[in-house]
């Protein structure tokens, strides 16, 4: 058991299936957030589903799978830079691993989780935390009105967005690779569906941000 954690490949493994983890709950947040769409009444209701007991007692699994990932993504970063340069995945196909998002994986992720950390202070910090603390939530809506609002943080989130997008294009399909699935014949396919995923995922986060800038600064109701 000790070697899954300690060795290369187990290493590679769990920053494989931490990250898949994520991108799981990415796809998961976005369904959520979509209510905001059809109105401050729906998203409402969404967020007092999400903050349903069970709902909340996964908040810690999800904590520990960034945890994990970062961990694992500095650790295999710093092995990666003392053997192999850049690559961070069991990567097979050499050509295809020298794209400009698998030699920057780690600034991006720095930059994700940057604006993560970016993204709890105005949301999380404002609604859980005063929960737990026995305080009051601010509502939703208001605080996505008083943060997409301002053009500057806007902005910051269409950037994250991107960063986002070039970190799963690379990330999803290489994840996959580490697990098994690393064959020619599904090489191209893999690839083809992380951009999908990525271009859904993220395009679906800026009409989200695009619809509270609109409707905060009064262009739409």
């Amino acid at each position: 058991m000790a070697n899954i954690f300690t060795s290369s490949i187990g290493k590679k493994l769990i920053m494989s299936i931490s990250g898949l983890f994520l991108i799981l709950f990415l796809l998961v947040h976005l369904l959520a957030n979509s209510a905001y769409l059809f109105g401050p009444e729906a998203f409402d209701l969404i967020i007092v589903i999400m903050g349903s007991p069970v709902v909340v007692a996964m908040v810690p699994l999800l904590a520990a799978g960034f945890a994990v990932h970062i961990a694992y993504a500095l650790i295999l970063n710093r092995m990666n830079m003392k053997a192999r340069g850049t690559q961070r995945y069991e990567v097979t196909h050499k050509g295809e691993a020298d794209s400009w998002a698998s030699k920057n994986m780690l600034i991006l992720g720095l930059i994700v989780l940057g604006f993560l950390v970016f993204h709890l202070s105005h949301f999380w910090a404002k609604m859980q935390l005063p929960e737990f603390t026995g305080g009051h939530a601010e509502d939703v809506n208001d605080l996505m009105h008083l943060t997409f609002g301002n053009p500057y943080i806007f902005v910051c989130y269409l950037v994250w967005f991107t960063a986002l997008w070039f970190h799963l294009t690379h990330g999803f399909w290489s994840a996959l690779q580490t697990i098994g699935m690393n064959n020619t014949k599904w090489l191209t396919r893999l690839k083809a569906i992380s951009y999908v995923y990525a271009t859904v995922v993220c395009g679906g986060f800026v009409v989200i941000a695009v619809t509270a800038f609109l409707r905060a600064n009064g262009y739409i109701g």
